[in-house]
């Protein structure tokens, strides 16, 4: 099984730039170019929030138009800068199939490896939240399968990564998820974005892992959480997650460049 993830893409209105500098439609539209070249396909997308920068419909429908090409199903959970209810609304369907009145939480059974998309965000701050009604839900759905591998997937990471967006921002119920999630030793990736970077750390017997941005808005990574958080333009970014013969599940990093020429070692 092969996994394509794609975050924090960060899409503004046709014509538009995210903070006035980034041309992150362009940019998407260069990475899902560059995953329906791959081989193999990928057998799912997984986009893990901040599809929208401002949270707008308009925003909602560029994001979809733009996703649109991909070759194979995609799903979506939101971000801190996305708007749950437009995303719900205009990704409704198989992108975002929640049968939930309150959150954007589903469960994917078409694969070898189970799908549990979560709904991280507080509406009323840029960090994490796990509450207990999510809680509950969560580990009904973990229930009715503890052997199958799992993936989570959601836009914050419940850990700290040594940067303001994890470490300043924060993440309220950290430790009621992790408690869960020590429970279901077949959960076998906690996927995430918010960070802007690629960053992997052990947790609660699993591995949580961040991706880059698909909008080419990449960290700058400030160990000393002193400075402004402040972004470069960049390459867009998406991460395969490519389960071996041998069972083993492995991540890569692609970067999107113009430039693919090979050249012999």
């Amino acid at each position: 099984m092969l996994v394509a993830q794609i975050s924090d893409p960060h899409i503004v209105e046709p014509g538009q730039k995210a903070c006035d500098v980034a041309p992150t439609s362009e940019r998407l539209a260069q990475l899902v170019t560059c995953v329906n070249k791959l081989d193999p396909l990928p057998n799912v997308t997984l986009i893990t929030g901040d599809i929208t920068h401002d949270g707008t419909d308009a925003q909602a429908e560029q994001a979809k138009h733009l996703l649109a090409p991909l070759k194979m199903p995609y799903h979506v959970v939101p971000g801190n800068h996305d708007d749950r209810t437009a995303l719900g609304k205009i990704f409704s369907g198989q992108a975002c199939p929640s049968q939930d009145a309150e959150f954007l939480h589903y469960v994917i059974e078409d694969h070898d490896t189970r799908l549990i998309g979560l709904d991280s965000t507080n509406p009323t701050a840029p960090g994490g939240e796990f509450c207990q009604k999510r809680a509950n839900w969560l580990d009904a759905r973990l229930s009715e399968a503890s052997e199958k591998p799992t993936i989570l997937f959601m836009h914050h990471p419940p850990v700290k990564f040594g940067v303001q967006e994890t470490d300043v921002d924060g993440f309220e119920g950290s430790d009621l998820l992790g408690e869960l999630i020590e429970r279901f030793p077949n959960i076998e990736r906690v996927l995430c974005g918010h960070i802007h970077l690629t960053a992997h750390t052990q947790w609660r017997g699993t591995v949580v892992s961040t991706a880059p941005s698909a909008g080419g808005m990449r960290l700058a990574l400030d160990l000393t959480l002193k400075k402004s958080s402040g972004f470069h333009l960049a390459n867009p970014e998406f991460q395969l997650h490519h389960r071996t013969t041998d069972g083993g599940l492995i991540t890569h990093q692609v970067e999107v460049s113009e430039n693919d020429k090979l050249y012999l070692f």
